[in-house]
């Protein structure tokens, strides 16, 4: 699919004017909100993960999976002291050709498998990082990638498609390939789920797909859900972009300055790395970044004034003075949202819009859905469309998109996972 160039950089022209120890004391959740300076009653994030990054070995990963499982209960048990709700724990790893290049296919697939039933068993989700982070990585990798998602339920991955140097025009094609595969071979099309093709998206981040791993020793991150927080912020503003961004900063910023306290107090006792936070406020169905935005411009998301809200909420994040990781922006997961999902059923969102919207915010085209046949042609220019736009802008973004095996449009999806909203598939443009 050729996205409409022209229409795209017109939507583009508008950036011309834009261009984390000790337990808490009884009332822990009180204690918190007026450590940092939250008022009663303010709407509180949720913390979406705490992420562990090893560096995996294979020959004792049992043990470092154990050890690594103390400390992220360690790290939940003093985030839900302070009175904040840890909706998953997670370890990822640097990406797994590097503690599976020499095994066989078979071999890797069924370390996998058992990698996979010991997450399914001890309550994390794992991520096992990129197939291809570099240009002289072996595209093969992407094609095992595809069959170890396909083959387990927790593991999540992804590929680099574009760096410092440019567009990876084989890491788009293998990529597209992944996609391919994942939707013909997952039930109702939802292993495209777990995977993600990245473009200069940092080591680090706490979300998934695109975690992985670049460092030495251990470290953590932290992952928020705050899109609560962020309506709340909006509601305030009455329409006006500075008094947004005003009001984020101040909301936002209280209580993530009590979250990255805890995190530092944890690296303290434990020798852990603390990383940052991914500021990025995830929404989860009803709690909707998308019903804010609207509630703010009073209007339907994809009218004017969209780009306009996007840009202030991202501005707004980046200027919270804490460690930051991974995108720290706006993020517009068409079907992890109910307000997103039904205006892409309306068509009121498209994919050149999102793209517009990403030049000013984040993550690029995630969980979008495409009809069942569309060609790896059409997955390989849209998941160019997104690399190139990274690095013309030089920030990450990411595309996770879910074509639907058997689906046409006008259809609706039937994916059946806790985080995703159902939509009516739209015609490729």
């Amino acid at each position: 699919m050729k996205l409409a160039w022209a229409r795209f950089f017109a939507a583009l022209g508008l950036l011309a004017v834009l261009c984390f120890a000790a337990p808490r004391p009884a009332g822990a959740a009180a204690g918190a909100a007026a450590a940092v300076g939250a008022q009663p009653g303010a709407e509180k994030p949720k913390i979406r993960a705490i992420t562990a990054l090893i560096r995996l070995d294979r020959a004792r990963y049992k043990a470092q999976v154990a050890e690594t499982l103390v400390f992220l209960r360690r790290a939940k048990a003093e985030f839900e002291a302070a009175g904040f709700e840890v909706q998953t724990i997670r370890i990822t790893t640097q990406p797994f050709p590097e503690y599976t290049r020499d095994l066989s296919p078979t071999e890797a697939l069924q370390f996998f498998r058992d990698y996979n039933a010991l997450a399914v068993k001890e309550g994390f989700d794992a991520s096992i990082g990129p197939a291809i982070l570099g240009r002289k990585d072996d595209p093969r990798q992407a094609e095992l990638l595809g069959k170890i998602i396909a083959a387990t339920t927790t593991l999540e991955g992804s590929i680099v498609i574009a760096d410092d140097d440019g567009v990876n025009w084989t890491a788009v094609r293998a990529a597209a390939g992944v996609i391919e595969y994942l939707a013909a071979h997952t039930a109702h099309s939802q292993g495209n789920f777990n995977f993600a093709a990245t473009a200069l998206v940092p080591a680090g981040t706490p979300f998934y797909p695109a975690s992985y791993y670049a460092g030495v020793g251990n470290q953590f991150a932290i992952g928020l859900q705050s899109a609560n927080v962020i309506a709340e912020a909006l509601g305030s503003a009455h329409g006006d972009p500075d008094a947004a961004e005003r009001a984020i900063k101040e909301s936002l910023g209280a209580w993530v300055t009590g979250v990255e306290t805890i995190g530092r107090r944890l690296a303290d006792a434990t020798g852990w790395i603390y990383g940052g936070i991914d500021l990025s406020p995830a929404p989860l169905k009803d709690v909707s970044i998308g019903g804010a935005i609207e509630r703010f411009t009073g209007a339907r998301m994809g009218s004017s004034g969209t780009l306009t809200a996007a840009a202030a909420i991202t501005r707004a994040l980046r200027a919270i003075p804490v460690a930051k990781v991974g995108y720290s922006g706006l993020m517009m997961p068409v079907l992890e949202d109910s307000v997103l999902s039904r205006r892409w059923s309306e068509g009121a969102l498209s994919l050149d819009a999102l793209l517009a919207y990403s030049s000013v915010c984040g993550t690029g085209l995630d969980v979008v859905p495409l009809p069942g046949d569309i060609s790896r042609g059409q997955l390989e220019r849209i998941l160019g469309d997104v690399a190139t736009l990274a690095v013309k802008l030089h920030k990450p973004l990411s595309a996770r998109l879910l074509p639907v095996a058997g689906k046409k449009p006008g259809e609706r999806t039937e994916f059946d996972d806790p985080f995703l909203v159902n939509a009516i598939l739209q015609p490729l443009p």
